[in-house]
């Protein structure tokens, strides 16, 4: 066999995948779903090529392999809920390819119930086999964590459903070769419910957090100091801090549709983080009032306009929305990025400082949205006329803060 994995969907959640397989010594099997916004630099695909990785163009040779991995991108679809168009290609395309005694195991973030009432049926009528019976069929949650120097697909656990026992012990075997741990569900839609709880429990706490940065604000609190001391709580507190907005590519899901019931904790947090970038822009707003200037004409320098640290990652950035309501108000608007050599909003571009140092100081007031490891604040907070630090990262009192 020229691979024993075939990794479906090379973005977010396929890209990391397949690395994994391969560090691990997986003959692995690349195949594009549409225009992902995964890539690797060339000496990450040098390494992947030399490792056993190769893409393929020709979907005859997802035949070829013991296990397929699909990883297509779920985005946010007009109605609101997962858009699972890409997930369902992918299904076809490997049905009419696929032999028995395969392993399927789906990775995209999916409404619970897709993987037996969506993927099942594509995946039969496709190949005439029968799930469960013909070929193993799974699911597993995506836990990737881009950036996250201290966890790994390597000891990461791994959440695995499968349509039987037989199919959850043969996806159990497969993840087995790349992580340390693995754990098994009850079934695929118990794993898909995993993913479900996991990233609305992110968007909860960040939304709780976001309100307390406001109240805190205008109780005259640092909750910065609030949150380190309630951090040394050994027990039933886990830290998170507020920022500017969540960006990424997990979507919250209310599942109103599937359970015809909305989680209103879940649309609650949304609506929260969503008011966050407006909130930022009225906060740069009102400083630059109680300074004597006017956001009309003023010159703010955003630093940072990625949605996580020390990656060039912009999905979901809420440093868009943040620069296009200070153009609205007037505000002439440039950014620094090191990982960011060119950037726009709305198909307008932001023009793009070099000189560091100087555009802070030349800046009327200096906003810090991603705070990136090269970025001296120390030194930045000393150069800047107005630094408004949305990430709690400057030195105690040489910045406003969140």
């Amino acid at each position: 066999m020229p691979a024993d994995l075939a990794v479906i969907g090379l973005g977010s959640y396929g890209l990391p995948l397949a690395q994994a397989a391969v560090a691990a010594g997986i003959p692995t099997l690349g195949y594009r779903t549409g225009q992902e916004a995964g890539s690797l630099s060339p000496a990450e695909l040098r390494r992947m090529l030399s490792g056993g990785f190769r893409q393929a163009t020709d979907p005859a040779a997802l035949g070829r392999v013991r296990t397929a991995v699909i990883c297509a991108p779920t985005p946010r679809g007009a109605d609101g809920g997962l858009d699972l168009t890409q997930v369902e290609a992918a299904a076809r395309t490997l049905a009419g390819h696929m032999r028995p005694h395969t392993t399927v195991i789906l990775e995209s973030p999916v409404h619970p119930g897709t993987t037996e009432d969506v993927l099942r049926p594509l995946l039969e009528k496709g190949s005439g086999l029968r799930a469960g019976r013909d070929f193993h069929l799974a699911y597993s949650p995506s836990r990737v964590d881009p950036g996250n120097r201290d966890f790994s697909p390597a000891n990461t656990p791994k959440v695995i459903g499968g349509l039987t026992p037989a199919c959850t012990e043969s996806a159990a075997a497969f993840y087995g070769r790349l992580t340390d741990k693995v754990v098994r569900a009850r079934g695929p839609r118990e794993a898909e419910t995993v993913q479900v709880l996991e990233t609305n429990y992110r968007h909860v706490n960040i939304a709780l957090v976001n309100e307390m940065a406001v109240l805190c604000h205008d109780l005259g609190v640092d909750l910065w100091d609030v949150i380190r001391c309630a951090e040394t709580k050994p027990f039933g507190f886990q830290a998170f801090r507020p920022g500017p907005g969540v960006g990424g590519h997990a979507v919250p899901q209310d599942l109103t549709a599937r359970a015809g019931r909305p989680l209103r904790m879940v649309e609650l947090a949304q609506e929260v983080n969503s008011r966050m970038p407006r909130y930022v822009v009225q906060r740069a707003a009102t400083l630059l009032n109680e300074h004597g200037k006017s956001a009309r004409g003023a010159r703010v320098l955003l630093l940072g306009v990625t949605y996580k640290p020390d990656l060039a990652d912009q999905r979901g950035t809420p440093a868009r929305e943040i620069a296009l309501r200070l153009m609205e108000l007037g505000a002439s608007v440039s950014y620094h990025d090191p990982l960011v050599p060119a950037w726009s909003v709305l198909d307008r571009p932001i023009p793009r400082v070099d000189s560091l140092y100087e555009a802070v100081a030349d800046a009327d007031l200096t906003i810090l949205l991603q705070q990136h490891r090269t970025y001296d604040l120390q030194g930045l907070s000393v150069k800047a006329q107005l630094l408004l630090d949305t990430r709690g990262a400057a030195p105690t009192g040489a910045a406003h803060r969140l």
